[in-house]
């Protein structure tokens, strides 16, 4: 039987939840970043926004406002499903778009950078992934005047939208661990291992969903033992992830659950398919990150569920919070997505073309509460994590 989530009895709104000291009390063109509901904005509202952006910012060409997205990379689910809704918000705002490739890589996304400046953009919006190259680009911008809102991987100095790490990886390893122990029993998970798929790339902000993750299932299994936990660099693809999990397989004993999450879908894909090559999909259960690759989700009867980050509703923050900035608006330093686990149970409730398995629920997901606040005061201490406590939420 397919584990799953407590289904979702209506979605009142896939709302940002605001990480910042301020208060804006301001809305723009019916657009407030602090309650935003997610959907798209009317092109009427967008084509105001656009009047009041130019009105404080006359365009650097002397025609249109131009925004540069430099994607992470452009062939990945999730990247693909960014890109569309910004450039659907582009298109209904008639302001100028122009789209290069980042290919996970950091030298790359430098030379991207330096590119939408030589092309005299307005405003920039950074997905990147590689941590020791956002100061260099940033300051670069800074030279220019040019604003920046860094998508889920945080650059100093620029607005930041994107996952609440420690929320959503905590979700996603207590929602692994409680439907571990109702596939597997809670004795028999006591000896199973716990394989996490990290990107160490990206610096402290993205590990923190990723120990998230691993905070999360040992706060639904009680005691695990750090020796049954194995963590891998993905380098944030699906391909690499299969080759490291085929790695470390043979370390995990024959007949004990396999229990895997990652830093995303794709990686967690990845380990999914080294697993069921090894002939150990009865051992295995996996939780992914983001809910991108639904067809997965759907297909894989181990794959029980994905945390939602809701990628195609990016653009619907990202293009009006540009304007705003471009407007000389005050915004949040920090705009985070409100996650919910998906599973093939309640994805229509997220995702119409694809139809809610009729199995009854397995399982009742429930954060364990007391565990989560203990996690976040301990992140809080962390030097690494020092200049990024705005990215803490909470609750």
């Amino acid at each position: 039987m397919r584990l799953k989530s407590l289904r979702l009895a209506a979605i009142a709104g896939l709302t940002a939840a605001l990480m910042s000291g301020a208060a804006f009390a301001e809305d723009f063109h019916g657009f407030d970043p602090t309650s935003f509901d997610g959907n798209m904005v009317s092109a009427e509202q967008l084509a105001a926004m656009v009047v009041d952006a130019i009105a404080a910012n006359a365009p650097r060409n002397g025609q249109k406002l131009t925004i540069g997205f430099a994607n992470l990379q452009r062939d990945i689910s999730f990247c693909l499903k960014v890109e569309q809704g910004i450039v659907a918000n582009a298109e209904a705002a008639g302001i100028d778009l122009q789209i290069v490739d980042n290919r996970l890589d950091g030298a790359t996304a430098l030379a991207n950078a330096e590119s939408f400046l030589q092309r005299n953009v307005d405003f920039v919006i950074e997905f990147q992934t590689d941590a020791n190259f956002g100061a260099t680009i940033m300051q670069k911008m800074n030279e220019a005047n040019t604003k920046v809102i860094a998508i889920d991987i945080p650059m100093p100095g620029a607005t930041f939208f994107g996952a609440n790490n420690p929320k959503s990886g905590f979700m996603g390893g207590a929602y692994l661990g409680q439907a571990a122990i109702q596939k597997f029993g809670a004795d028999k998970v006591k000896t199973g291992y716990l394989v996490v798929g990290e990107l160490p790339q990206s610096g402290a902000v993205p590990a923190m969903r990723t120990n998230g993750q691993v905070a999360g299932f040992k706060g639904a299994v009680g005691e695990f033992a750090d020796a049954q936990v194995i963590k891998i660099d993905t380098k944030n693809t699906l391909e690499e992830s299969f080759t490291q999990m085929n790695n470390v397989i043979g370390r995990i004993p024959e007949g004990v659950p396999i229990m895997v999450t990652a830093i995303n879908d794709q990686a967690a894909t990845g380990m999914l398919r080294a697993v069921k090559q090894a002939g150990r999909e009865a051992d295995l259960i996996v939780v992914g990150m983001g809910a991108d690759e639904i067809q997965t989700l759907i297909d894989e009867p181990a794959f029980v569920a994905s945390v939602g980050y809701f990628p195609e509703r990016y653009g619907n923050f990202l293009v009006p919070l540009a304007l705003m900035e471009l407007a000389g608006k005050e915004v949040p330093d920090t705009v985070l997505m409100t996650h919910y686990m998906v599973t093939d149970g309640n994805v229509c409730e997220f995702y119409k073309d694809f139809a809610c398995s009729a199995t009854p629920d397995a399982i009742t997901f429930e954060l364990p509460e007391d565990a989560y606040k203990a996690h976040l005061e301990e992140i809080r201490k962390l030097p690494e994590l020092q200049d990024s406590l705005n990215l803490i939420p909470t609750n």
